[in-house]
Order: structure tokens, then sequence, then C-alpha cells
């Protein structure tokens, strides 16, 4: 081989030019911008969804016990369930106590009604603390806050409904 020829060898670069990084690190951006936003909302939909399983799981419990006792349980120890307490969720305000009112303002009705709430772990996510109620009638929309705005609306795994009635 000639010096010449080694010289033109020598002076070729291998590599990408900076033109075609920046093209592709503009076009990850791009993707990124509007995938993560899109794969947060999808982690958050389905701890949601963990809190309305395990209210669907009492709600089915608490219907047992009413149909064998005749009233309704007050303490989630009574129940018949097979399913540990919600990772994300703080379950009632932690006893396991059971509100019996079902949202009556006349106090304990333990044949007819029940309300049992949880709440999105403080800090956990971006959508800020939620609430979701379950009641004996099934997810509770007045009493949820899972559903009171448009960036709520999103992570609800319910889907489509109509606007609460106390907004």
């Amino acid at each position: 081989m000639s010096t010449a020829m080694f010289r033109k060898v020598a002076n070729r670069r291998e590599g990408f030019s900076l033109v075609e990084l920046a093209v592709v690190v503009i076009i990850i951006g791009v993707l990124a911008a509007f995938g993560v936003p899109r794969m947060l909302e999808a982690v958050e939909r389905s701890k949601a969804s963990e809190a309305f399983g395990y209210l669907s799981a009492i709600r089915s419990a608490q219907e047992r016990y009413q149909a064998r006792e005749g009233v309704y349980a007050d303490n989630l120890s009574l129940l018949d369930l097979s399913q540990s307490d919600p990772k994300y969720f703080d379950v009632g305000d932690g006893t396991g106590a059971i509100d019996l009112t079902g949202g009556v303002e006349s106090g304990p009705n333990l044949e007819n009604a029940w309300s049992l709430t949880l709440t999105r772990k403080a800090g956990a996510s971006g959508y800020g603390e939620y609430t979701v109620t379950f009641t004996q009638e099934g997810f509770d929309l007045v009493n949820s806050t899972i559903y009171t705005d448009e960036n709520s609306r999103k992570i609800c795994p319910v889907g489509d409904l109509p606007e609460p009635v106390g907004t």
C-alpha cells in the first residue's frame, strides 16, 4: 500500500455527525414528551383499579355477611375476605371499622347501609391524594374524589360516568 493511499484511508472518519446525533436526540425527546405522561397515567389507573377491586371484594363479602347475619358487618375482620389490604391505599380510618351510616345523617343503620373509603397514600401519586368510596350500592360517585376534576377522571377505571351531583 502506498503512502498516499494510507493517508487517504487514515483521514476518513467513521461515525455520526453532530447533526445526525442532534436529530436523534430531538426525536427521542418528542417521543418522551408524549409517552411518559401516558405511561404515568396508565400506572396510576392500574393503582386506582386496585382500590376498585378491593372495594368490590368488600362489597361481595358484605352481601354474604348480610345474608348470613341479617345485618352488615361493622368491621373488616368479621368478613370472609381472602384478600390483603391494598398496597397503595389506606383503608378507612386504619382500624378496620366500616362506616355503617351509609352516608345517612341520622345515624347507623346496620340492616340497610354501609360505606367504606380508601384514601390514596400521600406523596405517592402525581395526582395527589384522592379517595374511592363504595357503599352497598357499589361505587359512590358523590363521596369519592377520584372523579372530581378532568385530571383525576383520566385515572378512574370505571370509565365515563355522569357528572357528580355534589359538584
